[in-house]
Order: structure tokens, then sequence, then C-alpha cells
């Protein structure tokens, strides 16, 4: 590429927006126009950085479908300019956010690299230059005049990762998110390397990027527990206007099999809500079936969410129920890889 590759830095708000004020020692947010400014380091990288910030930086506890929207709406409305776009929220919910951004573009060909930071950019000992500089790097990474990256990721603590695979693990590390079921995309070290082989490729002839914005958010997650009564599923699945639940089971996706509860799921799901099976392990994957207590989830039709993330099930739900699909279609979309939220069946 003859020309610098132009990237868009967006910035929702979080701690990586903060600086401290000396004098009273308290944290203001970044006005991330002066990023020049105040990290002189970006000036060393081959590219030229552009930034957008929301006019209210938003604490990450504070986002909803609202903000998926306007932040997508930006990298839609600025995609042809820009080679590569670099969002930066709070990490708190930055798996959340991620990930509906990666099921709202279809036929995605440029990086959209979300990162964050543990401390204030302003702090002595802070991540977050790191996390910054190198996650612009990634999004101008390029080989045969095209980006190597072409996916939504998330890049914390030296390593880049499918973004709706991850899952925030710590508040108060550095490596605050992890990838359990599914390796980095890239490490960084001494040098940035690229797992080339685990990299998202779209498999569709069609290149026009398809923005949706659509999301439905009447749906609730429902998590078991040992002693787990009747009052509470039933107050939980007969809330009004329902249109999904993601049911956090046990290890490979067992439940209780007590008639009252079979039943109360078999009832919601002939109302047309769509009722996802996800594990409350870390890592593993749902198996329905493997085990007696989940033979009669399978019986009535729950969604096997495999080896997704609970933050990449709430998100792929809000996606697909937006596509007004019929109950089965939506059992197929789900259970079927779309942007490498899952893992193909074995």
């Amino acid at each position: 590429m003859a020309n610098k590759p132009k990237i868009l830095l967006v910035y929702t708000g979080g701690t990586i927006g903060m600086i401290k004020d000396y004098q009273t020692g308290a944290l203001k947010a970044f006005d991330f126009n002066q990023i020049l400014e105040k990290i002189p380091e970006l000036k060393h990288l081959n590219c030229d950085i552009a930034t957008i910030s929301f006019e209210e930086p938003i604490d990450s506890s504070n986002m909803n479908t609202g903000y998926y929207v306007k932040i997508a709406e930006i990298i839609k409305n600025n995609y042809s300019i820009y080679d590569g776009f670099v969002v930066l929220t709070g990490s708190d919910t930055m798996s959340y956010t991620s990930s509906a951004i990666s099921f709202m573009f279809e036929n995605l060909q440029k990086p959209v690299i979300f990162t964050g930071s543990q401390l204030p950019i302003g702090d002595l000992r802070t991540d977050a230059k790191e996390n910054l500089i190198t996650s612009i790097e990634i999004a101008c990474a390029r080989e045969n005049n095209q980006p190597i990256i072409r996916e939504v990721g998330l890049y914390f603590e030296y390593k880049l990762y499918r973004a709706n695979r991850t899952t925030k693990i710590n508040a108060e590390q550095f490596e605050a998110f992890a990838s359990m079921n599914y390796p980095p995309l890239a490490e960084s070290g001494v040098h940035l390397h690229f797992n080339q082989h685990l990299l998202f490729r779209n498999d569709s002839e069609e290149s026009q990027l398809i923005f949706r914005k659509n999301l439905i958010d009447d749906i609730v997650i429902l998590k078991l527990f040992p002693g787990i009564t009747p009052k509470v599923v039933d107050t939980i699945l007969n809330i009004n206007g329902l249109r999904g639940v993601i049911l956090e089971t046990y290890g490979s996706g067992n439940a209780l099999n007590e008639e009252w509860f079979i039943k109360s799921l078999e009832e919601v799901i002939k109302k047309g809500v769509q009722v996802v099976n996800v594990t409350q392990c870390a890592g593993g994957s749902v198996i329905l079936g493997l085990y007696e207590t989940s033979t009669d989830l399978k019986r009535i039709g729950i969604i096997n969410g495999r080896d997704i993330t609970t933050e990449t099930a709430v998100a792929k739900m809000m996606y697909l129920l937006g596509e007004n699909l019929s109950q089965e279609d939506f059992k197929y979309y789900f259970e079927k890889p779309l942007r490498g939220e899952i893992s193909l069946q074995s």
C-alpha cells in the first residue's frame, strides 16, 4: 500500500480515557483529540490516526444496545474512509459489546479492534499505552496489500483474541481477559506474531458490508444453582414480553431433571421463547445427551450453545431475534458458527 493506513480511534468511555490531575489526585476525562500530544509514541507508528469520541463518555456498566448501534454506525459511516478501527470501551462489558458488534457486521473485511485498560492512561503504571499502541499496530497490519485481521478482535495484555470468544476473568490483573475455547489470534512480544491459521475468513462470495442494527433485548440469563425453586424459575420464565432465555447449566449442559423444571421450560418453548443451553464453566462445551440430566433438555428442543460464552450467547440471541426467524431457523443459525463464535460440531 503506497499510502499510510488510516486508522479511526473511537472512544466511548472507560478507564483508558482518564488522566490524573496530580494537584488534586482526581481522575478526569481525557480529550482524545489531543492524543498525539499526550502519547507521542503514536507518531512512530506508520499510520494516520483520526479520533471520534462520544460527546459524553459512558461508564461500561451503562452500556446497552443503543450504544452498540451508535458504535456500529460510526464504523459503518467511516468504513470506506479508514483502513482499520480501534474502539476504546470500559473493560467490564467489553466482551458483550465487542461480541454484539461482530454480529452487526456481515462480510467485514477490515479490522475492528476493541481495547481498554485496567489503569487510567495518565497513571504511572498504566497498561493503557501498550494496549492502545499495539491495537493500532494490529489494525495497521497488512499482508499482500490486504489487512491481516478482517474481524472484530479484542486486544489486552499482549494478546489479541477473537472478541466473541472472550470473557473478563480478573478485575485486578492486567491480564483481564481469557479465551478458554479458542487460542489467541496474535501475540505481542519482541515481535507481533499472527496465528494465521486461526484467523476468520468469510467464505461468502458476497463482499459488500452488510450492517444489521435491529437488536432485540427482551432476554434473560437464568443461572442454575442447587436449590433453585419453582417460584424463582417460573417468575423469570413468565416475564412479560420475554423473547429469549440463556440457560446457564452445569458442566457439559446438565440441569436438574425434576418434572416441574422440564415442564416449565417446555411450556415457555411452546410459547415461542428461544432457550439456549450454555455451560457455567469457564471452558468446555455443552454436549446435550451426554448425561441423563441433559437428555430431557435435548428432547424438548433446547438450543445447544456448545462452547459459546454467555456474553456472546446474549449478543447472538439479540441479533438473531432481530431477524424474525422461525423457531426452526433460529435454532439452525444459533447452532451454526456465523462469526467464528462457536466451534464446528465434531
